[in-house]
């Protein structure tokens, strides 16, 4: 499977993302109240207790429910981008569920890697971030597993590093400035239960922006490209209507 040639646009990345969002509203914040809302709760309320192991067990939990959830909106866009949208919230799911181990191993690993990265003077986490910023959707649409999922991310950015890192940075901004502002509001109208409950809220409608913009760079630079494509229709063989198709023969074998 190639990459892509055409040159990603970071605007025409960011605005598909949000007409995706806005014309989807109902089944992106659907289904991230019922997978998103219900982990961050129990999260937030495990991680009030003083138990480590329970504070642990909250974060696995969100950690399953956001693989989950990017799974289901890569499958999402992948419905949208076909032209269709015929599956329902509970189809996108079970095409996404087989994926959750796969896509918890990549998000600890991509995790590892890019706060290593970081460490290391910034720049290299820059890098990972940029060439592994499709690693989920390649491992949902392509099924290339955990480590194929890195070195197909890898090979659709080739070439496309800077406007992929560009389109991430524009993304990332608009969701800090997002985050600023509802931190603000929780900070001046909510104690510490409204805290966690207005955190949930911040989640789930923060967290399709990320997945989108990494599904439609995925398509963008080239990736799904005739997977799951329909094989194409045999058309029976036309006689030429000049030709007269001889009878049948009847009874015998045919005369010299």
């Amino acid at each position: 499977m190639e990459a892509s040639t055409a040159r990603i646009d970071a605007t025409r990345v960011i605005g598909e993302a949000f007409d995706t969002y806005r014309d989807n509203f109902v089944a992106l914040i659907g289904a991230g109240l019922i997978v998103l809302g219900l982990a961050g709760l129990i999260n937030g309320l495990l991680s009030q207790t003083d138990s480590v192991l329970l504070s642990l067990l909250g974060a696995v939990v969100s950690l399953i429910a956001s693989v989950l959830y990017i799974g289901y909106v890569v499958k999402l866009v992948q419905d949208v981008r076909d032209g269709r949208r015929d599956h329902s919230v509970g189809d996108l799911f079970s095409a996404a569920a087989p994926y959750i181990g796969v896509l918890i191993v990549i998000g600890i690993l991509f995790g590892i890697g890019v706060t290593i990265g970081f460490i290391l003077l910034i720049i290299p986490g820059l890098f990972l971030l940029t060439i592994w910023a499709v690693t989920a959707p390649a491992a949902v649409v392509e099924n290339t597993g955990v480590l194929g999922s890195f070195r197909r991310s890898r090979e659709l950015v080739k070439g496309n590093g800077w406007n992929v890192f560009g389109t991430i940075v524009i993304a990332f901004l608009i969701v800090i400035v997002i985050s600023i502002v509802l931190s603000l509001i929780g900070a001046a109208i909510a104690d510490d239960a409204g805290e966690v409950v207005l955190s949930v809220i911040a989640n789930v409608l923060l967290t399709p922006i990320y997945a989108l913009v990494s599904a439609i760079l995925f398509f963008e630079l080239g990736g799904g490209r005739g997977v799951g494509a329909a094989p194409a229709a045999t058309e029976p063989p036309v006689s030429d209507p000049g030709i007269t198709e001889p009878p049948p023969h009847q009874g015998g074998p045919p005369s010299a």
